[in-house]
């Protein structure tokens, strides 16, 4: 599927990310951050797919894992991204709860969601 053909996908924004799956039953609460990989895969599209991303790293914490993509490189590096934007997820360790945090660099994604956990 392109990501024109996704609803909701806009040209110049990055692609839409996939539908979240039905919830049958509780989260699952990973162990590890293999775990939490595999569980944060479902919230991005496919990794080398056109305008997905290059890869999918985990940055474990304290309280969950912080799941964030790499992008390849611009061929213009000095250009403005032609797909800006993107987030992070994080899954909590504690329940396995799923939240969305802005692209930032993972000190500063985590920085941010113990914020808004402590609201």
């Amino acid at each position: 599927m392109t990501d024109s053909a996704r609803s909701g996908s806009v040209p110049g924004l990055p692609p839409t990310p996939p539908p979240l799956p039905p919830q049958t039953g509780p989260q699952p609460v990973p162990a590890n951050a293999d775990e939490a990989l595999e569980i944060g895969r479902q919230h991005f599209p496919e990794v080398g797919s056109p305008g997905g991303p290059s890869g999918l790293f985990v940055h474990e914490f304290d309280i969950g894992y912080l799941i964030h993509a790499s992008r390849p490189p611009a061929e213009d590096p000095t250009a403005l991204p032609a797909e800006p934007g993107g987030s992070n997820v994080v899954i909590a360790k504690g329940n396995g709860e799923v939240s969305f945090l802005p692209n930032f660099p993972p000190e500063s994604a985590v920085e941010l969601y113990h914020r808004l956990r402590s609201r």
